[in-house]
Formats: structure tokens, sequence, C-alpha cells
């Protein structure tokens, strides 16, 4: 079975387990936080996920952030010892091309793009099903990466589109990493 194959059905068989009981969700959540840190872009990033295979909520705030779109993503490694270059490229486990957010075919790192308004500060509350916090796919002790450009979800016919998103510079970064529950 192909590692698409197996990701793609995963995706859809899990989400039956992801409908509450009469009592809640029938496993236990797993919460992660990052802290972004940029020369002037700063945030907090929560990961939420409230059942083994169900998706991953994804929420927070980004300020510093120049108006419009702006690229954002997991990156494969939570080394950020050489800033966020060292986090390496996006987490990309099945050696697909870059994509949008909903694309059947993506980087499981590919997160789209968060928009920040007038004032620089972007709210993030999306949902992924490519994401997990467990099992050897964990997105836990990886980097998330905001980018300086709007990321064109590799439809954009350049160099780099298919790779990155064309996204530009990472203007901040933080490691994933496990939260304390409330």
């Amino acid at each position: 079975m192909s590692p698409v194959y197996f990701l793609i059905s995963f995706i859809f068989l899990s989400v039956e387990s992801c409908q509450p009981n009469s009592r809640g969700y029938s496993g236990s959540s797993v919460k992660a936080v990052a802290v972004l840190t940029g020369e002037r872009v700063k945030g907090i990033i929560t990961f939420t996920q409230e059942n083994v295979g169900c998706p991953v909520l994804v929420t927070g705030e980004i300020t510093g952030l120049s108006k419009g779109l702006h690229g954002f993503h997991v990156h494969e490694f939570g080394d950020l010892t050489n800033g966020c270059t060292s986090a390496g490229g996006h987490f990309n486990p099945f050696e697909q091309d870059h994509g949008a957010p909903r694309d059947r075919f993506r980087h499981v790192g590919d997160l789209g793009n968060v928009v920040a308004g007038n004032y620089g500060v972007a709210r993030i509350y999306l949902s992924d099903p490519f994401l997990t916090m467990s099992g050897p796919l964990s997105i836990l002790g990886r980097a998330i990466v905001v980018h300086a450009g709007e990321d064109d979800l590799g439809r954009g016919g350049h160099p780099l589109s298919k790779k990155s998103g064309n996204s530009g510079a990472r203007v901040a970064c933080g490691v994933i990493g496990l939260a304390k529950k409330k």
C-alpha cells in the first residue's frame, strides 16, 4: 500500500471516530503550543487534537505582520539553532508537491495562508485533517513557520511554487511542544 493511499484512507476512515458520543469524545485530547518569535513578528499558536485520527484544530494570533497574506506551514524540524532557517523544509513525509490545505495531494505541513489586517494582526482558526499529534507523522517537536509573502499554493508557475509556495523569507517560527491540559 502506498503511503499516500494510507494517509488518504486514514483521513476518511478517522472522521467517524471524531464524532462526539453522549459523554463527549471517546478518547483523550492532546494539546500543543508554539511560541512564534521573529525580529518583528510574534505569536502564540495552539494545536488541539480531540482524539487519535481527528483533525487538528489550529488557533492563535500573530502580530507584527505586514497587511495581507502570509504563508503558514509546519516545517520538518524543531531545530531553531540557526533561527528559522534550521527548521528545514515543509513537513512532507510522502514527498508530494506543495499544495493548498484542501488539496488531495500536498505536503502534510501545507496550511496555506494567514491573513493580517490593517494593524498587522492575523487570527488563526483552522482545522486540518492531515496533521496528527501522535505516531510517526506527529507534528510534535517540529516547527511552525510564518513567511513574509503569500503562499501561491503550488499554482504560481514560479520554480519554487511546487516546492514551497514561493512565500518568501521566514519571518517567525516556533517549536510545536506538548502543552499542559487545562
